[in-house]
């Protein structure tokens, strides 16, 4: 691990976490209810988004574009809610395979890009290379999810 980019190792703790728990799901625990709005699938699925999101906006570095304004993530919770409906209209093996992919690749490009262009070194950019703790933050929930429904 390099001692700048101290999140890589923390992103593949996370990711091979991730993939541990996708392989041993069954098809009826991807449909458990986590909480009043969302599956395990469907909490799979707010993670690929996030990180689609974040190689999305991280394009823009490749191409050498500065940040805009409405690169910033949005305040308040209207984009998870706009986005459920969405993430839960996609098969739930399919969501959690797009998970695990999106995640790989992420991690991939989080451990590449400059570091002058990722928050916090840049307090202007919209991503942060440190993904592990918001899929940590959720792979918790899904895993309390499961417990409860044995």
């Amino acid at each position: 691990m390099s001692e700048d980019r101290p999140y890589v190792e923390a992103n593949t703790r996370q990711r091979e976490r991730l993939r541990a728990l996708i392989e041993a799901l069954d098809d009826a625990a991807l449909t458990v209810q986590v909480n009043e709005y969302w599956t395990v699938a469907g909490v799979l699925g707010h993670l690929a988004y996030w990180d689609i999101r974040f190689q999305t906006l991280a394009e823009k570095i490749d191409r050498g574009e500065p940040w805009a304004s409405g690169d910033a993530e949005p305040d308040g919770d209207w984009l998870n809610d706009s986005t459920r409906p969405l993430i839960h209209a996609i098969a739930p093996r399919k969501v959690a395979q797009l998970a695990l992919r999106t995640a790989e690749e992420t991690d991939a490009l989080a451990a590449r890009l400059p570091l002058d262009r990722l928050w916090p070194s840049d307090p202007d950019s919209p991503i942060s290379p440190a993904r592990s703790e918001h899929r940590g933050e959720h792979l918790d929930e899904i895993e309390v999810a499961l417990r409860a429904r044995s």
